[in-house]
């Protein structure tokens, strides 16, 4: 049985980045990771700018607060001054429109006083390049303006766009096949029988699926029928970078999945982690390289699993440096005491207070116990056996 740490290291060292693609810039791209260096093609601004409504002036004849100006030229955003600045001259001037030859400042309209085409200045301390965002401030042409391994965000749909990009190479996000087990099972829109529950792990880690960065594919109820279980997988192996079942994977006499998966030609890495919620978990490898995660039945378990090993192989396949999961240090909002047998994950909620960020560990019915685990936002990692802490104790806290 693997510790936590081991089982992860397992997972990353089977998993390796997607084949690149080219995607179209469109908000289907958001999230994606860049696979090359981005390059400015134009100096930006590509021109020096003004900064603020008033006046282009030369700094110089500004020095002696009240001189008189005359307005030589008015330029709005746009259009391209015609006029040089000479001494005595000022350019009515607006965002975004470069600044005149001859001037070096801008003079906020707020700081004078207009009389026909004179202008009198009223700030008395005007200073070279003020309000003026010189060309090339932002990126100059040929710089990396965007490093690959950068993930698609707003800002970079902006960055992108500023830069004359419409598709760009990425890496595309995981498929990942998610196949629900057992005969229990029915699906959310029907009433159950008795003996029957509604599938709440299907669309749980469709959802934590979206979430972790990857293309989620709902792939149905594999029953504990030996014929419709390798039906469900193989069609998960054919459409799937990876495939995810929860249940089934123990040692029961109705556990069909882990010979499934021999015959389909899976190779099992590993069927049990030392870890709570969640100690029957298989890891393994498909003949084209797809991993293939089995995960318990309890959703909560199900849910551990996927956040300690499933996302962290999501990110790396769709191009992410870092794995994750994020694990930071927090004092404790309440005191703990608690015994575990294995190190355990205990569903928590990150508290704001007057003096920082504390963790409070929530009320949790153990694996089975979904709706527990539902406010969330994060997980205290407690070590095996004892546990007493008071309030402000240091605990590690897994980010999700």
């Amino acid at each position: 049985m693997l510790e936590v740490a081991e089982a992860l290291a397992t997972v990353l060292s089977h998993t390796k980045p997607l084949k690149t693609e080219v995607a179209a810039l469109t908000t289907a791209a958001l999230g994606q990771v860049l696979a090359v260096d981005i390059l400015a093609d134009l100096d930006s601004p590509p021109f020096a700018k003004v900064l603020r409504d008033g006046y282009a002036v030369r700094a110089a004849d500004c020095a002696a607060p009240g001189a008189p100006l005359k307005v030589i030229e008015e330029v709005p955003a746009g259009k391209v001054p015609t006029k040089p600045v000479g001494a005595g001259d000022a350019t009515r001037i607006f965002t975004g429109a470069p600044i005149p030859d001859g001037a070096d400042a801008v003079v906020m309209q707020e700081d004078t006083r207009r009389a026909g085409d004179v202008v009198t200045i009223t700030d008395s301390a005007v200073k070279p390049r003020q309000w003026v965002f010189a060309q090339g401030t932002e990126m100059k042409a040929g710089a990396v303006v965007l490093k690959a391994g950068t993930p698609i965000n707003p800002a970079a749909f902006g960055v992108l766009a500023s830069v004359g990009k419409t598709a760009v190479p990425a890496f595309p996000f995981p498929r990942v096949g998610v196949i629900a087990t057992g005969d229990e099972l029915i699906e959310a829109n029907m009433k159950p029988k008795p003996g029957q529950i509604r599938n709440s792990n299907g669309p749980m880690l469709t959802a934590l699926t979206v979430r972790g960065g990857g293309l989620p594919r709902y792939l149905g109820i594999a029953r504990d029928d030996r014929a419709i279980t390798r039906s469900l997988v193989a069609e998960g192996l054919e459409v799937s970078d990876v495939v995810l079942l929860c249940g089934g994977v123990s040692v029961g006499d109705y556990d069909l999945v882990p010979q499934v998966l021999t015959d389909l030609g899976v190779t099992t890495h590993f069927r049990q982690v030392l870890v709570k919620p969640g100690k029957p978990l298989l890891f393994g490898t498909g003949p084209k390289g797809q991993l293939v995660f089995g995960l318990p039945g309890n959703p909560a378990s199900s849910f551990v699993g996927f956040e300690l090993f499933v996302r962290p192989a999501i990110r790396i396949l769709g191009g992410h440096a870092e794995p994750g999961p994020r694990t930071i240090t927090l004092p404790t909002a309440e005191g703990i005491a608690e015994s575990n047998d294995r190190p355990t994950y205990r569903p928590a909620q990150l508290v704001q207070g007057a003096t920082g960020w504390t963790v409070r560990i929530l009320p949790w019915g153990g694996a089975p116990d979904l709706a527990g685990l539902q406010p969330a936002d994060a997980l205290v990692a407690l070590p095996a056996g004892d546990t007493r802490a008071d309030p402000g104790t240091p605990v590690s806290v897994v980010l999700l």
